[in-house]
């Protein structure tokens, strides 16, 4: 079975920087109180933060079983981050900012 931890970390943690720059510009320009847009990107934040330690986790374990649990769990996550993403795409390009 082919590993895609690898790819998830890597994906996961240039996301996570993403998110983290959404959250400093909202706070910078003080929108953060009048829209969805940062509860989206707190969401995606979690859930990414969580998939790189899962996927980091699933690359340095050695139990086959484990790994491939760690990396589905992280797979999922990584999943609703993009949702988050989505939907903090939407609130900006809809113009409810």
């Amino acid at each position: 079975m082919k590993k895609t931890a690898p790819h998830i970390l890597n994906a996961s943690t240039n996301l996570l920087g993403f998110c983290l720059v959404i959250i400093t510009s909202l706070k910078i320009t003080k929108f953060n109180h009048y829209s969805y847009l940062d509860e989206c990107a707190v969401g995606a934040i979690f859930c990414l933060t969580i998939s790189c330690t899962l996927s980091f986790l699933a690359i340095k374990t050695e139990k086959d079983k484990l790994s491939l649990k760690m990396e589905n769990i992280a797979d999922i996550l990584f999943f609703v981050a993009l949702l988050c993403i989505t939907v903090a795409i939407c609130i900006v390009s809809i113009d409810v900012v």
